[in-house]
């Protein structure tokens, strides 16, 4: 276990990729040697998380759910996808089903490299298959009670791995650093000097420029925005965030930014808000979360 004796550290960053996109792990540790075993051991379960649950890998988990839900039925879970199906569960209630992970399936409307506008006649048959209440989990089992929809962990996963690397170096005795998936960060610890860590946001409309710098010791910050994919068309910005009741984009917010203990609760609560529209900040306020807000 490593002390909390500043003179023995040295610091460490690894840059990597995951999850479709640019990744940073940074601490504290002894020597070179335990520095490299610590990172291997966090980059592999993230490694793990993300062949488990991408939409994009026909081998994954995550795909074999949905193939049972192309055709309707049940399937067996095991525990670390129930957690993920319970928090999804949680989400979806507190947000008077502004956050369905069914919601997912939209996209094959919605395809923002071609820079068209969907047709509104598919928007409204793919809402069909939209909906938290189609399905019924009782855990292990998922059913989904009609066919022709899909599950998608977006929103939860990265975050989700985020709070897990923090955890393994711990685990490991790392005390002091940094995770950064793409943007998702979960603090391991203050700096061994006890300085906090100087996080910055990325301007949602100028990602060339720092919108504003988060400095923290704890917790966690996530972001969700319309920048990360969008099209523009007749000066109307179209973002990549679909209200599952309407199947169209989110319109007020541009960004939201939210501190919490845990990623995963930073990066649901920023999706909500943004959600949310209109009611998006008073809803983060009265959770007691704090956050930042970038108005369109």
């Amino acid at each position: 276990m490593l002390t909390t004796d500043s003179a023995e550290f040295s610091p460490f960053l690894f840059s990597f990729n995951a999850m479709g996109c640019p990744c940073e792990l940074q601490f504290y540790a002894k020597n070179n040697v335990y520095a490299q075993h610590v990172a291997q051991r966090v980059m592999a379960d993230i490694d793990r998380l993300e062949q488990r649950y991408s939409r994009y890998r026909a081998d994954s988990f995550l795909s074999k759910i949905n193939h049972v839900a192309a055709v309707g039925g049940s399937i067996s879970v095991d525990d670390e996808t129930a957690g993920l199906l319970n928090y999804a569960q949680t989400c979806y209630e507190l947000s008077d089903g502004l956050f369905d992970i069914t919601s997912g399936i939209l996209r094959r409307a919605w395809r923002f490299e071609t820079n068209v506008l969907p047709d509104d006649k598919g928007i409204q048959a793919l809402l069909q298959k939209v909906g938290w209440q189609h399905i019924r989990w009782e855990n292990p089992t998922l059913t989904f009670l009609q066919a022709e929809m899909e599950i998608d962990f977006g929103g939860i996963v990265k975050e989700y791995a985020a709070d897990r690397a923090a955890t393994l170096c711990l685990d490991s005795g790392i005390l002091h650093g940094m995770v950064n998936l793409g943007g998702d960060i979960k603090i391991i610890g203050a700096h061994p000097d006890g300085s906090a860590w100087r996080v910055g946001i990325q301007h949602p409309r100028d990602k060339t420029k720092v919108w504003k710098t988060v400095v923290l010791k704890t917790g966690a910050l996530a972001s969700s925005g319309d920048y990360e994919r969008c099209m523009v068309i007749d000066g109307v910005r179209y973002g990549h965030i679909l209200n599952p009741k309407t199947g169209y984009p989110v319109r007020h917010l541009a960004a939201v930014s939210v501190v919490a203990d845990f990623c995963v609760v930073a990066g649901s609560a920023a999706t909500v808000a943004m959600l949310k529209e209109t009611k998006g900040e008073k809803w983060l306020t009265s959770l007691g979360l704090k956050n930042y807000t970038f108005k369109n």
